[in-house]
């Protein structure tokens, strides 16, 4: 009966997980930014991508330009930005994605955007939970169905999850094309698998890291995995082509827009948040060093293989680590890391201290997340909104801990317990 309860216990959490982030965070939200004095529009993610696709496709216009992205403001944030209202937020939201994102984007620009936002709500939630199978699939993670289930359920009941709910932001699609892809890989399906990978570089800071991993993975066994190399440039290519068609030298004000998001767009990144400046880069030079000689190490590895898990494991953890964004829908890059923990939990618990402290202390934010939020959801009935206005982002504390913990998790199993070359097939009941 193990699996049903567990099945059982994860409804009640993403009811009551869902309740808290509708019913107790979202208002507070709200009357937060109401009461900073700053502008609130549809605060959608979306709304600049699908505005400036629904331009370019309808109206033939630039995309990029000033008076684009000016009545992406207007949408955004319900007014222009002010430069000299100090209260204005610095973000201002334009496009910053390659110009191919609107062949994504294309079939919704005829949708009033209350609708396409409402559609892409539910298809990024349904990005989330589909993810989970295709990379248990991808590390080779065998569990009850009730149990795969139950995952899916708690993946989409989680701070990114709700933060791609309200924003919209196409994170999850992206790592939905990431997860797709190794499932295809780990099938010999590798003309699917490059397909899907030029798919995702549409958010190429999120995709980078995994998109170069599985094309040095394809180099390092040319005769065998050529097929993804080849279906990867030919896809790009062909939307390239495609994209300079619809508006030439675009490739030159993408360069142009990301250059001046760098200016007001980026956060610090966990690392230079949580150390003094001087040791951040160190630290976030060493990890990117030691995720290239891990993936140079374990290029040779089967589809599959343990090597081949915790290749995917130390890439979405780095890039997490090093990625100058704080947002919620950015943690969706731990779903395989933290996979890859719970399929060899076993195991870690035969290592050392510190990677069995590591590993509980990554699956322990992940609980707190959930019962906070349930208790949170259930004293909304009977304590005012004062007290749940103070009490209401108690569940998101741990959030900033669960990827450095994940990241020093993975770091401290994965030379332990990725020796093995073959296959890694897990299977609980």
């Amino acid at each position: 009966m193990r699996p049903w309860l567990l099945l059982a216990a994860s409804v009640l959490i993403s009811i009551t997980f869902w309740h808290w982030a509708v019913h107790v965070v979202a208002p507070v939200t709200t009357a937060t930014v109401l009461a900073k004095g700053k502008p609130l529009g549809n605060n959608s993610d979306l709304y600049p991508r699908w505005l400036g696709t629904r331009e370019l496709l309808l109206h033939g216009r630039d995309p990029y330009s000033p008076e684009v992205t000016r009545e992406i403001q207007i949408g955004f944030y319900g007014r222009p930005l002010n430069p000299q209202n100090p209260s204005d937020p610095t973000d201002k939201e334009s496009f910053v994605y390659p110009l191919y994102v609107a062949f994504l984007l294309a079939p919704t620009v005829r949708l009033p955007f209350q609708t396409a936002s409402e559609v892409f709500r539910w298809l990024l939630l349904g990005s989330i939970a589909l993810s989970v199978p295709l990379w248990m699939n991808a590390i080779g993670f065998r569990l009850k169905w009730s149990l795969t289930v139950s995952v899916m359920l708690l993946s989409t009941s989680s701070s990114p999850a709700v933060s791609e709910y309200f924003q919209q932001n196409l994170a999850a699609l992206v790592l939905f094309f990431l997860a797709s892809a190794a499932a295809a890989a780990v099938g010999n399906w590798l003309a699917l698998s490059g397909f899907l990978l030029a798919l995702a570089t549409v958010k190429p800071n999120t995709a980078a890291p995994l998109v170069l991993w599985f094309l040095l993975w394809a180099l390092a066994e040319w005769k065998q995995r050529n097929r993804l190399i080849w279906s990867f440039a030919g896809t790009m290519a062909a939307l390239l082509v495609a994209t300079q068609a619809l508006s030439p030298h675009w490739m030159g004000r993408f360069l142009t827009a990301v250059r001046e998001y760098s200016t007001y767009g980026m956060d610090p990144s966990i690392i230079q948040l949580l150390l003094p400046s001087w040791l951040a880069w160190l630290v976030e030079a060493g990890l990117i060093l030691s995720l290239v000689i891990v993936c140079w190490r374990w290029k040779n590895a089967a589809a599959g293989s343990e090597q081949f898990s915790w290749a995917l494991a130390w890439a979405g953890t780095v890039t997490l680590a090093v990625l100058p964004k704080l947002a919620a829908y950015n943690e969706l890059l731990l779903i395989p890391a933290l996979l890859v923990l719970a399929a060899r939990y076993r195991k870690i618990l035969a290592l050392g201290l510190l990677a069995r402290a590591m590993t509980r202390g990554a699956f322990a934010c992940l609980i707190w997340q959930w019962l906070a939020a349930m208790a949170l959801s259930i004293a909304s009935f009977f304590l005012p909104a004062t007290w749940l206005r103070a009490a209401g982002p108690i569940p998101d504390y741990t959030s900033l801990a669960l990827g450095p913990l994940t990241l020093v998790a993975i770091v401290l199993t994965s030379f332990s317990l990725g020796s093995e070359a073959g296959p890694s097939t897990v299977t609980n009941a």
